[in-house]
């Protein structure tokens, strides 16, 4: 037989040249065979899904502290995945520490948001850090204001921290979160609870009949926004297609704790609500987006979720927010809840229109879901007749900062800062002067003592600078720096932006670089305010500059000669 040669056109190499071996492995990142394993006994048999990639890379967290390049890769090639899908995914969220360093031996996050800052949080982080090996983190707010400082050990909680405290915590290694007494399925139930709930799936109480309670009363969103409960419901339940619910727990406005507070004492009263807005609108499934610093109040909701009766509710998910306080907004929380980066939507379309995974959605407010049993009960003209200085309601405001007695406090909507201290607060922190307040937390801007009389409520704040939002409000006193709090709040928002838009993702940057000078350019502040108000994507970069304008506007001696 006769050899067969081929020509150089024919093989594309010169004669004589060295012949190319094939590759021995596949191009990309390999998966590690030590990783593969330990993510598969993760995962187990828990489904696959895209939307689940959060919650897949949290059990990562748990177990190892940390989120290695080895899984990141294995997680990819599980989900089938593009890695840098799940690396992109992986970075955006804070309590995710994606490295390759050696995994920490504990991770100790301490709180620098303003109660606690103004509580000694820096020296407390400053004095764990000198006292252990562990990785000490100093974080934005976790929603314990009303117990400054606070740091938080694996997931327990410590309130009215002490360095020696955490420590001693951390070397039991007592790191799974603490729950207090709350209201029980049972106890609930024994009580009249879920009354309404049936009433309404045997038809003894119509939807209509519920709506107008809700027109009547002129129930609010009480997450931030104040839109009508009914007409949102109403909205949502005229579209066509299949309906879902979210239900926004992700309260990460400094300040703010009154959702935590509901949770962890009457969860079933929020469900109840929650289940009868579901019913309402058509909703086939109904997913709660709770923050990752509520570690007490997602067991809480795991296990008394749990004890609803089969068939009565639709399907219910519990997802477990990562550290991101632009997830509070509603369709950044969307985007969370489908495995991605919570970036906020453009709107139009609306989320009643397209929201979670394409399908028409209603979003609401842990604690506007918790006032629908009562409503429902005792009738809109009971919740009409409280208020005061012309408001109607009750409104939960989360009181910190100088006060003998912070907490939340369950009030008339339209009470003053005077009134609520005074009343609620056992007045002032002994030693201490009012110069100025937060009415709406981090972003609803600071007003000085001299207003201590504007009704705390929609609508009354706004001709002042401010609004109330979820009602975050922190006092201050002639012991604090003004400019120190700004500062505070405007480098929590630098630290929160998503990124998404260069008025935000910039303008915070630039913002903290110049508050942070001995003298401030007030006029390029100003400009620099003005551009992130008009030009950012969503209510973050919008409100960032409220604390900066309604400082330069309500305290000239801050910047006196």
């Amino acid at each position: 037989m006769n050899d067969i040669v081929l020509t150089t056109r024919e093989t594309g190499r010169h004669p004589g040249a060295a012949t190319r071996r094939g590759r021995s492995t596949p191009k990309g990142r390999q998966v590690d065979p030590q990783a593969r394993h330990e993510v598969l006994d993760l995962l187990a048999d828990k489904p696959r899904r895209r939307d689940l990639l959060i919650e897949h890379l949290h059990l990562i967290q748990d177990r190892y502290l940390r989120i290695s390049t080895a899984h990141l890769t294995a997680l990819a090639d599980e989900m089938r995945m593009a890695l840098a899908e799940v690396y992109e995914v992986a970075t955006f969220y804070a309590h995710f520490h994606v490295t390759d360093e050696a995994a920490p031996s504990m991770v100790i996050r301490v709180c620098e948001s303003i109660s606690c800052m103004m509580a000694g949080g820096d020296a407390l982080a400053a004095a764990i850090s000198a006292g252990t090996d562990a990785r000490v983190v100093r974080v934005p707010c976790i929603g314990r204001c009303d117990y400054a400082p606070v740091a938080e050990v694996g997931h327990n909680l410590v309130d009215h921290a002490t360095a020696a405290e955490v420590l001693a915590i951390a070397s039991r290694h007592e790191t799974h979160p603490r729950m207090g007494e709350y209201v029980t399925y049972e106890a609930y139930v024994a009580t009249g609870g879920y009354t309404s709930l049936n009433q309404l799936l045997s038809g003894e109480l119509t939807a209509d009949a519920i709506l107008e309670r809700l027109d009547s009363a002129k129930l609010v969103g009480l997450g931030g926004a104040g839109f009508p409960t009914g007409r949102k419901w109403r909205t949502v339940r005229d579209q066509p297609g299949t309906k879902l619910m979210v239900v926004n727990g992700d309260e990460g406005e400094p300040g703010t704790f009154k959702d935590r507070y509901y949770l962890e004492r009457d969860p079933h009263r929020f469900i109840e609500g929650m289940l009868i807005a579901a019913h309402i609108v058509d909703a086939k499934e109904i997913y709660i987006y709770l923050r990752d610093e509520y570690p007490a109040g997602r067991q809480i909701l795991h296990t008394e979720i749990a004890k609803l009766p089969i068939g009565a509710s639709p399907k219910i998910h519990l997802r477990r927010g990562a550290g991101a306080y632009i997830c509070g907004e509603e369709s950044a929380m969307i985007e969370s809840i489908e495995g991605k980066r919570g970036l906020p939507r453009h709107k139009p379309p609306f989320i009643y229109q397209e929201g979670l995974f394409g399908q028409p959605t209603l979003a609401n407010n842990v604690e506007t879901l918790w006032w629908v049993r009562d409503l429902l009960e005792n009738g809109p003209d009971w919740w009409t007749g409280q208020g005061r200085h012309g408001r109607t309601g009750l409104r939960s405001y989360s009181v910190s900062g100088r006060v003998k007695k912070p907490g939340v406090k369950l009030a008339p909507a339209g009470i003053t800062l005077r009134e609520l201290v005074d009343e609620y607060c056992e007045g002032m922190a002994e030693g201490h002067t009012l110069r100025g307040y937060l009415p709406g937390g981090a972003s609803g801007g600071i007003l000085p003592a001299r207003l201590d009389d504007v009704p705390l409520d929609f609508g009354t704040l706004e001709k002042h600078g401010c609004f109330i939002g979820s009602a975050a409000v922190v006092v201050l006193s002639d012991h604090d720096d003004m400019r120190a709090v700004a500062l505070n709040l405007m480098r929590f928002f630098q630290e929160e932006s998503c990124g998404q838009c260069t008025p935000c993702r910039v303008g915070t940057e630039k913002a903290v670089a110049l508050m942070s000078q001995p003298e401030w350019d007030q006029p390029l502040l100003q400009e620099l305010a003005t551009t992130m108000r008009d030009a950012s994507i969503c209510g973050l970069g919008q409100a960032a500059p409220n604390p900066l304008l309604t400082l330069m506007r309500y305290f000239p001696e801050e910047f006196a000669a």
